[in-house]
């Protein structure tokens, strides 16, 4: 492992600005011809397409990206949910100078439009009024091809989470197929993956300086085409590092070994290609060889076919994001080759600061007049306080994203946004909804060690166990929480990101001052399981963490005279549970007097390690093969529906689907009328489900009967 900190990288704002700099700050980034006319433009520099109605506000992603690009200099236009059925829309602002950036939006275009059942939802938070059916599916691709029709030389670069999620290729769930790299379906120039602003500033100054686009190789946090092995690197199979082979669970399954297998690797399944110089890894080329070398993943033909090598390029992929130690991938798809460059630098507090603190207008582009932007009206006045997670649930994408060093903001900063809020938003009560982040608690937690961090494979810090290394220390938040709420004209902050209760448990003073001051009656977390199968293969910690938390929780609020209630979250239908965990589950949840009242299943999103499992049917957090043992993962509607049902053990509209199981299973017991079953025995009239909507469950049970739900956040 290598020995050094992190590379040094310069600083976010350290560019001479551009030229275009001399037009000033526009009110809000233009979305017509018109506006661009207001400002003086005769052209823009780069023009950003979105699949989200435009927000300029820090919590969407094109306002903050479009903000920072601003503030280097450039004249930066907005495509707001053109209409794709043509290149029009694509032309309204004329050719960008430099480049078009894409995305879908703040959420994969494919998870915004279905569900996990794969049914088209009746709504889109991030469009005016909710409407559906505002973006396409598959955002990038369709986007970037329009783009490419308008202006055929102009440069695409595409981003965001939809391009994140799908850099190398990777199991798409509505499809039911492995794809291509997001960049050869696009036919985009250039990926930038994770929050992407160190990447994107870099590019658009190189551009501004006359680089041609081809000539962007090799930037932190981007993906794209070469044609060849760049000049110094040497190449290693992945799998002489996690080989697809005997079934040897380590203790640590991303912590690299030396390859005990010496022989000359061959040029099957995508890896080495003819001429290239595989090496042997010592802890000397370890250590000195490690930043030039390229790891080659199964090509693309090879893993679409093979989901034991899928999962093998999935765990290879997964081991390789610390940016203190990541390796380049390379992936054949085709003719061409795909190279992944390792994960961005993270951002610095000041960098932070200095992109947090740009002229938002936080309210909508005035083109919606009075219309609701869900997603708006729910984070208007709430403030993102750090970004990462080092949790490293199996069915969460946000390390994948973000990544696993917590990027915090200063005390100063975050005190900033609120006064701006109190003192700008039209709507303010004097509650802020939120200070958080992707997890509330991770604020300004960190490895105690630099060269630990940097060194670091582990895919989480907190499982099995809080590892010795990581600072759990809560007092800077604890002083935050203080300070914001002492505020003139602060009436109440409320705490709505996911908590992580196994590091709040650590810090008692921080979990009594969250009682005490901001919880309003009921918070929010997501244990998501009771049994230990699926909460091992989730990455989670046992329910003995959360009944620590709930005696704490209960301690505080009475201590301060509130009647306060703990709602837990849960998860079906996820990879690796049995319909015996589900029945338990459902046990549990009535003993203790939950009812929940929403519930979905399992959405395997691209590149996440759960998905892996699903796609594979194999536990891959310990090295795979075809002989390794199977995890059932039920994939069928009734299945699915069996164990949604057991979350929402209470609505009649279950209870047939429930009995029958319950009798296949030789649970029978839990059938009838008294405090001791589960549901009843009788149906109240007018409560039988609608037919075509819920079928009668008539698998014979065989103890592996098994699913689970996941909702994509990290707790």
């Amino acid at each position: 492992m290598t020995e050094t900190l992190l590379p040094p990288a310069p600083y976010l704002f350290g560019h001479r600005k551009y030229w275009a700099q001399r037009f000033g700050t526009a009110p809000e980034l233009p979305m017509t011809p018109v506006e661009m006319d207001a400002l003086g433009w005769d052209s823009c520099d780069i023009i950003l397409v979105t699949g989200d109605a435009y927000i300029d506000h820090p919590s969407f992603g094109m306002a903050l990206i479009g903000r920072l690009l601003e503030a280097q200099g450039f004249r930066v236009g907005i495509l707001s949910q053109p209409d794709w059925t043509s290149a029009a829309d694509f032309k309204k602002l004329g050719r960008p100078n430099l480049f078009f950036g894409v995305t879908g939006g703040n959420m994969d275009s494919m998870v915004n439009r279905y569900t996990s059942d794969k049914k088209i939802r009746s709504n889109d938070a991030y469009t005016p009024d909710g409407a559906a059916g505002k973006r396409p599916d598959r955002a990038v691709n369709v986007y970037s091809h329009r783009c490419r029709e308008a202006f055929k030389d102009v440069p695409i670069i595409i981003g965001g989470i939809e391009a994140s999620l799908r850099r190398i290729a990777h199991y798409d769930y509505w499809s039911d197929t492995v794809r291509k790299s997001v960049l050869l379906d696009s036919k985009a120039d250039l990926l930038v993956y994770g929050n992407a602003e160190r990447q994107i500033v870099e590019i658009a100054h190189r551009l501004a300086n006359g680089e041609h686009i081809s000539e962007l190789k090799g930037i932190r946090g981007t993906a794209h085409f070469v044609k060849q092995i760049p000049e110094g690197f040497a190449v290693k199979n992945s799998t002489d590092i996690d080989k697809p082979g005997a079934l040897m669970p380590p203790a640590n399954p991303y912590q690299e070994e030396p390859a005990c297998d010496l022989k000359p690797a061959d040029t099957g399944n995508g890896l080495l290609e003819a001429g290239e110089k595989a090496i042997r890894f010592d802890k000397l080329l370890l250590r000195n060889q490690r930043a030039k070398t390229v790891l080659r993943l199964p090509a693309y033909e090879a893993v679409k076919d093979d989901p034991i090598l899928y999962a093998h390029a999935s765990r290879v992929m997964h081991a390789e994001t610390n940016p203190g130690n990541a390796r380049p991938l390379i992936q054949q798809h085709g003719n061409r080759q795909v190279w992944l460059n390792p994960p961005p630098i993270p951002l610095t507090t000041k960098e932070m600061d200095g992109v947090f603190d740009l002229p938002y207008s936080r309210l909508p582009h005035k083109a919606y007049g009075g219309a609701n932007v869900p997603a708006f009206e729910m984070i208007q006045h709430s403030v993102n306080i750090m970004r990462g997670c080092f949790g490293g649930c199996t069915f969460c994408s946000i390390t994948e994203h973000e990544g696993r060093i917590i990027q915090s903001r200063s005390e100063d900063s975050i005190i900033r946004e609120i006064e701006a809020i109190r003192d700008t938003s039209p709507k303010f009560t004097g509650h802020i909804s939120d200070l958080g982040g992707p997890t509330a608690n991770m604020y300004r937690l960190a490895c105690k060690d630099e060269k630990i961090e940097a060194a670091c494979r582990k895919p989480s810090c907190v499982y099995p166990g809080i590892c010795p290394n990581l600072d759990t220390d809560h007092t800077p938040l604890i002083k935050l929480y203080r300070r914001a709420r002492a505020l003139p004209g602060i009436k109440k902050i409320f705490i709505a990101s996911g908590l992580r209760y196994d590091l709040a448990v650590e810090s008692p003073e921080y979990v009594k001052e969250l009682v005490t001051h901001h919880v309003g009656g009921y918070l929010k977390i997501a244990p998501e399981h009771t049994e230990q199968g699926p909460l091992s293969l989730m990455m989670k910690p046992g329910m003995g963490t959360y009944d620590r938390f709930k005696e704490m929780f209960d301690k505080y609020s009475k201590e301060a005279g509130k009647e306060q209630y703990l709602i837990p979250y849960f998860i079906a239908a996820h990879p690796g549970t049995t319909d015996e965990d589900m029945l338990n589950l459902a046990i549990w949840l009535k003993r203790n007097g939950f009812r929940a009242d929403q519930v979905q299943a399992f959405l395997p999103s691209p590149m996440a390690t759960a998905t892996a499992m699903y796609h594979s049917g194999k536990d891959t957090l310990h090295k795979v093969n075809h002989k390794a043992p199977d995890i059932y993962i039920p994939k069928s509607v009734k299945q699915r529906r069996l164990h949604k049902a057991f979350l929402r053990y209470h609505d009649p509209k279950n209870w047939p689907l429930l009995r029958d199981a319950l009798k296949e299973m030789g649970r029978a017991d839990l059938i009838g009328n008294g405090k001791h079953h589960l549901i009843p025995s009788f149906q109240p009239k007018g409560t039988m489900p609608v037919a075509g909507k819920t079928q009668v469950f008539k698998t014979k049970y065989t103890g592996l009967d098994t699913q689970k739900a996941g909702r994509g956040k990290s707790r």
